[in-house]
């Protein structure tokens, strides 16, 4: 029997229990910085030891975290479904818990690329990343992460992907932040489609929602999922 397709569009909250913090959780500012100070193309041009440090910081703490209970639980559908994720964050948490279809909407923290151009990407195995490394051009390495006023590259891959979805899940987004807010209104009309967050979202969609953090919720869905693809068996 062929594999039902279990799409995933994961957030800052799904990582906040590996004690990665959240954007909302700083009011709006990421640790003291003001966000267009350090993840826009203009910070870039006017500071880049400043958006240097500022990333640093970040990859550093992503190298001390660990997966928690949500992302193996994740992995773990595996077995049951073709499990695709559409991910928001920059960690590489789904990818350490073992979850091996997981596309970057926003890019990838623990990846670096060319400043002159952007198909030359390199993996970091350290987390500083230094004014004067340079790419194989000989240009400066910037962040390889899709800046505030920049274009998402994987937008037209996630809409493929959410309109394939069997089953669609939203876990730990406000769905505020576009184009991935979006996704969802590319999924199939008739499909289950379920949220997870502890908090309140407002969506125009039908959704079962789940009021649950990352590791409980996934505990719960995974019970719901399970249940119903046995009795349709």
């Amino acid at each position: 029997m062929k594999m039902k397709n279990l799409v995933i569009l994961s957030g800052a909250g799904m990582s906040a229990e590996s004690g990665i913090k959240t954007f909302r959780e700083m009011g709006g500012l990421w640790e003291e910085y003001d966000v267009m100070e350090v993840a826009s193309p203009q910070a870039w041009e006017q500071n880049p030891e400043l958006v240097m440090r500022f990333y640093n910081e970040r990859r550093k703490k992503l190298f001390e975290a660990e997966p928690n209970e949500g992302h193996k639980g994740i992995a773990e559908l595996e077995k049951y479904f073709n499990v695709q994720i559409v991910t928001q964050n920059v960690d590489d948490l789904h990818e350490r818990a073992g979850s091996t279809n997981v596309l970057h909407l926003h890019g990838e923290l623990k990846k670096v690329r060319s400043n002159v151009d952007p198909n030359l990407i390199y993996t970091m195995d350290t987390w500083e990343l230094k004014l004067g490394d340079k790419c194989e051009k000989g240009s400066q390495l910037r962040p390889h992460i899709v800046w505030f006023g920049e274009s998402v590259p994987a937008i037209n891959e996630a809409t493929l992907i959410c309109g394939k979805a069997d089953v669609f899940v939203v876990i730990g987004t406000s769905l505020n932040v576009y184009p991935a807010a979006g996704l969802i209104n590319y999924t199939p009309s008739d499909i289950p489609k379920f949220l997870i967050d502890p908090n309140n979202v407002r969506t125009n969609n039908e959704v079962t929602f789940i009021k649950e953090k990352a590791s409980s919720g996934i505990k719960k869905l995974t019970e719901i999922i399970l249940n119903k693809r046995l009795n349709d068996d």
